[in-house]
């Protein structure tokens, strides 16, 4: 172990890896209250639209992946707060669509796929010394709009109509909530990869929400359990060469489990 920590990639990527995890894991337990899990789903699949139109455009991908998703996360809110479309109807029509897009753009840069693949599954032990703090610049401030809101979020996820009559600005925070869900899925998808970084969202705070009896429990739990699955995932990537965005979440996958069993009768309820 000693070794494993030694090596400067292994301690940015833990470094990279516990702060997306943490971020993810606070933003999971909105995301789970209001019922957005597919949200999660659906903008990050619907990332690759964005970073396929930077690599091809030959801007950062970065950037166009968080301006592009972040423009869906508004249409969808858009259209969901209107109640013509429902929010899951909205996602599935612009979910497969972003991706369309990407698929196309693939097709006319063939030279470009390799690096459409690392963002389809990221590369956390790749991340740079230049990387590590703009994400904590990220990370803070994400964090830092959850803990002055986070009343109002956790008000507006057990009863919507109620915080909007009791006067909490339900339709800004709402996107507020979709615009950092697409921040922080471009940002971790560096890390995890498009594919996987949903479920970064999802498994740690479902974690909580299996094993604590309160909201404030669900949270401690899911950030405690994003930590150990970075910590766990890294450490079996090391030690089995598996790659560690894949070993990550398979890592918050296996507590999850064995949080649904020994937790039984308890969590918060759905």
């Amino acid at each position: 172990m000693t070794e494993f920590l030694s090596y400067a990639f292994v301690q940015r990527a833990l470094i990279s890896g516990v702060l997306l995890g943490v971020t993810c894991a606070v933003l999971g337990v909105f995301v789970l209250l209001r019922r957005m899990a597919f949200v999660g789903v659906g903008l990050s699949h619907a990332a690759l639209g964005g970073v396929a139109v930077g690599v091809v455009l030959g801007v950062s991908p970065l950037l166009a992946g968080a301006l592009f998703t972040s423009g869906v996360a508004w249409l969808i809110g858009w259209m969901g707060g209107r109640g013509e479309v429902s929010e899951d109807t909205a996602i599935g029509v612009f979910f497969p669509t972003a991706m369309a897009l990407g698929v196309i753009l693939m097709s006319f840069s063939p030279d470009y796929r390799q690096d459409l693949l690392g963002y389809l599954f990221g590369n956390i032990l790749s991340v740079r010394s230049a990387e590590v703090l703009p994400l904590v610049g990220f990370c803070a401030t994400a964090l830092g709009l959850l803990a002055y809101w986070f009343k109002e979020l956790l008000f507006m996820g057990v009863d919507e109509e109620a915080a909007r009559a009791a006067g909490v600005p339900v339709t800004m925070l709402r996107y507020l909530l979709l615009t950092l869900i697409a921040l922080t899925i471009v940002a971790a998808m560096r890390l995890v990869g498009i594919v996987l970084v949903s479920a970064f969202l999802v498994i740690p705070a479902a974690t909580g929400q299996a094993l604590a009896r309160s909201l404030h429990g669900m949270l401690a739990v899911s950030v405690a359990s994003a930590v150990a699955a970075v910590l766990g995932g890294l450490w079996l990537s090391w030690t089995w060469d598996l790659p560690s965005g894949a070993a990550i979440v398979m890592m918050s996958a296996l507590m999850f489990f064995v949080a649904v069993v020994s937790g039984r009768g308890r969590g918060v309820p759905a």
